[in-house]
């Protein structure tokens, strides 16, 4: 007799991950190298807890280390504790490493930013320090369809709408394997191993708007719409990726075409569209506590590369009439990866400061100069838009 459907179901999703990391030349060891780690990001919640799970039982059968990171955010009594059982389910798991890491979680962006930005910190520096290959994180496609709603809701495009991805972070070093699975078969799996879990009450804390989508606006669309809600709008994020996608190689061919300085473009992160007016994009799932939760991804964008021109950043000229001429999606690319490129800071930078900068090129009645996150300056010199720091 197999394992209970659910357990099969997340065996699986995990196994095919797997598969891709070991065919993936950017993430495989050096051959006569030790055995290639994985690492789960745990919190203790279902989700984290049955992806453990099912890492421990396939990666064994395929060559590869399995061990786990449970982050402490320290945002409730007695979370050290709690940090330290999960870390013993781990073990008890059979994986090996596992780490528990305490962090401090600021303000900026809110605490569900601030809480995934410190989380992320950690992630990287645990899989840096042990050699991972890769982060397996639980979010679900439930998760997805939350995001989804998030980035609908801020009006900042289809790149907020695109969610979460199956593989970002630098070097494809983050995993999402439960993307295309329910939440409810996730935790059904749980209880068919009989998995201890743990609930953050943040997760019904309606005081974290992510908490808010989940228990309410989610719910009041599937008794207005029907069922099918949240499959629509997890495929939506895949269709909206893959439109995003394209039309971000379409801007870096044309910034090639209408940049006029000397010094060549430096490549935007894929994702690089404009975030919403209220801050960087949230997609992270709901547990502002939990190792699994968090997620836009990490870094400026989503792939996790550094900003363009955040090293070196220098002044970018870009051809009035060749921008003029593009679709307004393309030139919105542009001009945002151009600012970036100057030395705009990426999650600064939002959508109505690419409309204002628009503006020079498709409404220009001789008005002054536009300043930017970054101290970067905007102006129309002639046929020429030029953008500087300072």
């Amino acid at each position: 007799m197999g394992p209970h459907p659910a357990v099969a179901a997340i065996r699986l999703a995990v196994r095919r991950v797997l598969h891709d990391v070991l065919v993936d030349p950017s993430t495989s060891p050096p051959a006569r190298a030790a055995a290639p780690l994985v690492l789960v990001a745990c919190s203790g919640g279902a989700d984290s807890m049955a992806l453990a799970s099912a890492l421990a039982f396939e990666a064994p059968k395929l060559g590869v280390r399995a061990g786990g990171v449970t982050v402490d955010h320290g945002l409730q009594d007695g979370s050290e504790v709690r940090a330290a059982e999960v870390a013993e389910r781990l073990r008890l798991l059979g994986l090996e490493p596992v780490e528990c890491i305490g962090v401090s979680v600021g303000r900026d962006g809110g605490p569900e930013a601030a809480a995934r930005d410190a989380r992320y910190a950690a992630l990287d520096t645990a899989a840096e320090r042990h050699g991972a290959v890769a982060v397996l994180l639980g979010h679900t496609r439930d998760d997805q369809a939350e995001t989804v709603l998030l980035g609908l809701a801020r009006g900042s495009g289809i790149r907020s709408l695109s969610g979460m991805a199956q593989i970002s972070g630098a070097g494809g070093r983050y995993r999402r394997p439960f993307l295309r699975l329910d939440r409810q078969t996730v935790r059904r799996a749980c209880l068919a191993q009989s998995l201890p879990v743990w609930d953050d009450p943040h997760n019904v804390d309606p005081a974290y708007t992510r908490s808010r989508v989940r228990h309410e606006a989610l719910p009041i669309l599937e008794k207005a719409l029907g069922k099918g809600v949240v499959e629509a709008l997890a495929r939506t994020a895949q269709l909206s990726r893959d439109d995003a996608d394209a039309l971000d190689a379409w801007a870096a061919r044309a910034e090639a075409e209408v940049r006029t300085d000397v010094r060549p473009a430096k490549a935007a992160p894929a994702g690089a569209e404009a975030p919403a007016e209220s801050g960087a994009a949230e997609s992270g799932a709901a547990e502002p506590g939990a190792a699994e939760s968090g997620a836009a991804e990490p870094g400026a964008a989503e792939s996790g590369a550094a900003e363009p021109g955040a090293a070196e950043p220098d002044a970018v000229e870009l051809d009035a009439v060749g921008l003029h001429a593009l679709p307004p999606a393309v030139r919105r690319r542009v001009l945002r990866r151009a600012a970036i490129a100057a030395g705009a800071p990426a999650g600064s930078l939002f959508a109505r400061h690419i409309e204002e900068v628009d503006r020079l090129i498709t409404g220009w009645r001789g008005q002054r100069a536009l300043n930017l996150p970054g101290r970067v300056e905007v102006r129309r010199e002639g046929g020429r838009l030029v953008i500087r720091q300072g």
